[in-house]
């Protein structure tokens, strides 16, 4: 079973990595939406595959590419949205993607932050769409960005993608995180860039992060390597009491037909915070593991919280706790 962190300021130095290869650690994840290979190719040369090395890990490089995913811009500093205040997004507020303006309607819902932060829209124009805060709290630079129940036309690779495939083979890439694919067709996209570049053996993780998604899981499947089960965004695509049934039943689909499948998002979130996960946390990875997960990754945990090491032991060690009862 392979187990995953994400490299961050919480992770990169020389012992940290030390400590999470240990734990039992297989591969890393980078994190496109918030950097770049070439950005990262002094960390990864200096830090990250000696540390491999010197644990014996042959590591797998996950790159997760920003592809259709919306986020919020860049902020000169994290902005209180409290509740029942007006906001703006587009030009003299909160920059937002073009195509966020061009699909938001009046009374449309908008999460921000993996739902964290909730805004319904008041007023649109071409430029600018008025808001009211539903659920308040601290908003930071390139959070994501959901309307709720509208898919934006976008395309399926950014320009930073390609970029960031072209170095992608020089810097020893394994895997590849695919996010909010929606068919057959945005994998393919995906496999051709890779193909051109004589990427062929490079694997790739479909995301599955949207109801499209689910709904077409099964042609999505026949065209990627695995499928991640990506909880952040899968959550702000439907009601949160309504995640742990669909969440059971790619799981199901994906051991039926055979796909290796991996679990993420919040599988110890509270360990960003704490030395020690919650009851529920530990729960929640035994059971991902019942249902036949053949990987596991942490975000949030590794990248940027205060335990990334503690975090990665808890997480391996009740995954093979969970392996012994299979």
């Amino acid at each position: 079973m392979d187990f995953y962190g994400t490299l961050g300021v919480a992770c990169q130095t020389r012992d940290i990595l030390d400590r999470m290869f240990r734990a039992g650690m297989t591969g890393i994840r980078l994190n496109l939406s918030h950097t770049s290979i070439a950005t990262c190719a002094p960390i990864l040369n200096q830090v990250f595959r000696p540390a491999a090395k010197r644990a014996g890990v042959d590591a797998r490089l996950i790159i997760d590419l920003q592809g259709p995913e919306l986020r919020v811009g860049r902020l000169p500093r994290p902005i209180q949205l409290k509740a029942g205040g007006e906001l703006l997004l587009g030009d003299g507020g909160i920059p937002v993607p073009e195509a966020v303006l061009r699909s938001a309607h009046k009374g449309d819902q908008i999460s921000l932050d993996d739902s964290a932060l909730l805004l319904k829209v008041l007023q649109t124009s071409s430029s600018v769409l008025l808001c009211r805060v539903l659920r308040g709290g601290v908003l930071h630079s390139r959070k994501s960005l959901t309307i709720l129940g509208v898919q934006p036309d976008v395309p399926t690779l950014t320009r930073a993608d390609l970029e960031n495939l072209d170095l992608a083979g020089k810097m020893g890439v394994t895997h590849v995180l695919q996010p909010f694919v929606r068919s057959r067709a945005d994998v393919e996209a995906l496999r051709a860039e890779l193909d051109r570049r004589g990427l062929g053996s490079v694997r790739i993780m479909a995301k599955v992060e949207s109801r499209q998604g689910v709904r077409l899981l099964d042609e999505i499947m026949a065209s990627a390597d695995q499928i991640c089960i990506a909880r952040g965004d899968l959550g702000n695509s439907m009601p949160l009491w309504e995640l742990p049934a669909v969440q059971k039943d790619i799981a199901r689909r994906c051991r039926e037909a055979g796909k290796p499948f991996c679990l993420v998002t919040q599988l110890l979130w509270s360990m960003e915070q704490r030395p020690i996960p919650t009851r529920a946390e530990v729960l929640d990875i035994y059971n991902g593991v019942l249902d036949g997960a053949s990987s596991l990754m942490l975000t949030g945990e590794t990248a940027i919280g205060k335990y990334p090491a503690e975090a990665m032991e808890y997480l391996v060690k009740t995954a093979r706790s969970a392996m012994k009862a299979l």
